[in-house]
């Protein structure tokens, strides 16, 4: 089934398609664009208990998919067992689930689901959704592995916000 859906994918190609989903797959890179929306919300002072839990959130995703998760599984990566299909991208090597470009991504807009407004959680859950698509569109993840990293990031959302929020009532706790 998953490489039923993944050709299904591939006769969606198009240059204008292949460019715009490298450009979105890279804003994933190494959670680049959550760890920079975390920085943000770490600078401004309302926000800052929404930047430590996005951080905690990625951390928990990065520890839980790609330190645990992917050596237990060792699923080895579409573009590995197809090799007919030209990559857009470098291949990444590595195992594929759960995807870590599609769990750091709904950690990080899970938080703002959990925190924020609608106009600053929608944005950030079709970046993550458009993000966990790229990975299938330039196959290198399998849809499962997408399903897997977004359970993966909405646990790790949520209980990165359980953590963060014990630590800062202990800490607030202890001040008094």
């Amino acid at each position: 089934m998953d490489f039923m859906i993944l050709d299904g994918i591939q006769k969606l190609h198009s240059p204008l398609l292949d460019t715009l989903f490298v450009c979105i797959t890279r804003l994933g890179d190494k959670g680049f664009v959550w760890c920079l929306m975390a920085l943000v919300f770490l600078l401004i002072p309302e926000k800052r208990k929404t930047g430590f839990i996005c951080v905690a959130a990625l951390l928990l995703t990065e520890i839980t998919g790609n330190h645990i998760l992917k050596p237990l599984f060792a699923r080895v990566r579409p573009c590995d067992v197809n090799q007919a299909v030209q990559l857009l991208i470098a291949n990444p090597g590595g195992y594929s689930f759960p995807s870590g470009h599609t769990s750091a991504s709904f950690a990080a807009a899970s938080v703002l689901c959990f925190r924020e407004k609608r106009k600053v959680a929608v944005p950030a859950l079709l970046l993550a959704a458009l993000i966990g698509f790229s990975r299938m569109y330039l196959y290198v993840h399998y849809p499962t592995d997408i399903l897997g990293g977004i359970l993966v990031g909405i646990f790790s959302g949520f209980i990165g916000s359980k953590i963060v929020t014990y630590m800062m009532k202990k800490r607030a706790n202890q001040n008094e």
